[in-house]
């Protein structure tokens, strides 16, 4: 059996946040539920350990996920990636597998089939790498004798030039951790007790480590807001790459965002500048330039430019046009061709709402439904006061404003008297010029 051990207990200051680094999102899921994700692929042993904001952290993904081990590190006694490790008596976490993966909670690219492979080595403990350009920050790999890792603060003006750096992720026999962690030493530059001396106590103990290389992104690590902004945009190349894969059709993909919750069924087409958010599920659909969807359904439908489809709605065989909001809306088989608002509503097949109708939904207290049937055409410029019904077969007259249901077959109309003054024109421009 394999376990994993992902450690999310740093203090995360450099995100400069009230917010817990972990629970930072990307593309809609917090970088923490990534990892666990990733886990999860290889994995039914997950251990998380915290420190900062355990509480809050513990909360959230309780929320989210079933099954999880926490564990609270003493950041006082046993400080750093190797206490960590340790229970309150410094021995090795108890865990289930007699392998031992350990993740970081800050790295939200991980690849779970790249877990697998890394799991499936017949060393006593393997470690991941990559070779980079950049090597700051990183813990520098030495291959000696034994393999090394020295930290970045305690490394030599020459050791800082290596360019082969630790990927913070490792694979351990179970054994090996057991009879090392409890030898750690906290006597470095820090005063913590490091992770990484687990590896040069366990080759002096006789135990071989082995080095497994990986792709930089799918490790790269998130520590600033900057790190947030392009943990994102690696993430929405691969989830762009992954739709595209399998039938969907992006017009300028780079301008285009996806959530990592958002599910495409059939052949679908989005054009630039859409945002497809939340748990959205687009079947069959053209989702046009600048429309942004949250959280509801599309099929069979075209929608856009410029359309706001909010939550809660449920759009089939419909055309939405520019600059038409809907929220918590049911279409079926309708058109709405630019600018309306349809709030909590129902229409049916073969309406026709035109311009600047708005389902009026909210009293200040309440938000309250309207219903309309079968092929009814909703004139420009209609306030619909909902509660309110309207038949199947209805005309509403332009310029109406609709407060009592409506029967199936009527015309309804609700306007002020029309009144032309002879002249009036000329009249008002002869006293306006008597006024200035």
């Amino acid at each position: 059996m394999l376990s994993v051990v992902i450690m999310a207990a740093g203090f995360g200051t450099r995100m400069k946040s009230t917010t817990p680094k972990v629970l930072h999102t990307i593309c809609n899921k917090s970088l923490l539920e990534y990892v666990i994700d990733a886990a999860r692929k290889v994995s039914t042993d997950i251990h998380l350990v915290l420190f900062n904001e355990h509480a809050k952290i513990k909360d959230y993904i309780e929320s989210k996920y079933e099954g999880l081990n926490f564990h609270i590190q003493n950041h006082e006694k046993t400080p750093g990636t190797g206490g960590a490790l340790m229970d309150k008596n410094k021995n090795f976490l108890n865990v289930s597998g007699k392998k031992v993966l350990i993740l970081s909670g800050d790295t939200p690219l991980l690849d779970g089939d790249e877990l697998l492979r890394l799991s499936q080595s017949n060393s006593d403990m393997s470690i991941a790498y990559f070779k980079t350009s950049t090597p700051f920050g990183y813990g520098r790999i030495k291959q000696e004798q034994n393999i090394s890792i020295v930290e970045e603060k305690d490394a030599t003006t020459e050791e800082r030039a290596i360019t082969l750096v630790n990927a913070g992720l490792y694979c351990f026999k179970a054994s090996v951790l057991k009879a090392c962690v409890p030898l750690l030493k906290d006597d470095n530059a820090q005063k913590e007790f490091y992770l990484t001396d687990v590896i040069k106590l366990a080759q002096e103990k006789g135990f071989k480590a082995s080095l497994f290389e990986v792709k930089e992104e799918n490790l790269y690590g998130v520590n600033t807001k900057a790190n947030l902004a392009y943990a994102q945009d690696l993430m929405l190349k691969s989830l762009r790459k992954k739709w595209m894969e399998v039938g969907v059709i992006m017009n300028m993909p780079e301008t285009i965002y996806i959530d990592s919750t958002v599910s495409f069924v059939g052949e679908c087409k989005l054009d630039s500048f859409v945002a497809i958010k939340g748990s959205s599920v687009i079947k069959n659909s053209h989702i046009k330039q600048n429309t942004i969807v949250l959280d509801s359904t599309l099929e069979d439908s075209d929608v856009g430019p410029s359309a706001n489809i909010r939550p809660g709605c449920l759009i089939k065989s419909s055309h939405i046009g520019n600059f038409v909001e809907c929220k918590n809306a049911k279409l079926s088989g309708v058109k709405a061709g630019h600018l309306s608002y349809l709030g909590d509503c129902e229409i049916d097949e073969g309406t026709n709402i035109g311009a600047g109708v708005i389902t009026c939904n909210y009293d200040g207290i309440r938000k309250h439904k309207t219903v309309i049937g079968k092929n009814v055409f909703v004139g420009s410029d209609t306030q619909l006061v909902a509660p309110i019904t309207i038949a199947d077969n209805v005309l509403v007259a332009a310029g109406s404003t609709i407060t009592k249901d409506v029967k199936a077959g009527c015309l309804s109309i609700s306007r002020i008297k029309q009144t032309d003054i002879e002249n009036g024109f000329f009249k008002f421009k002869e006293l306006k010029s008597k006024t200035f």
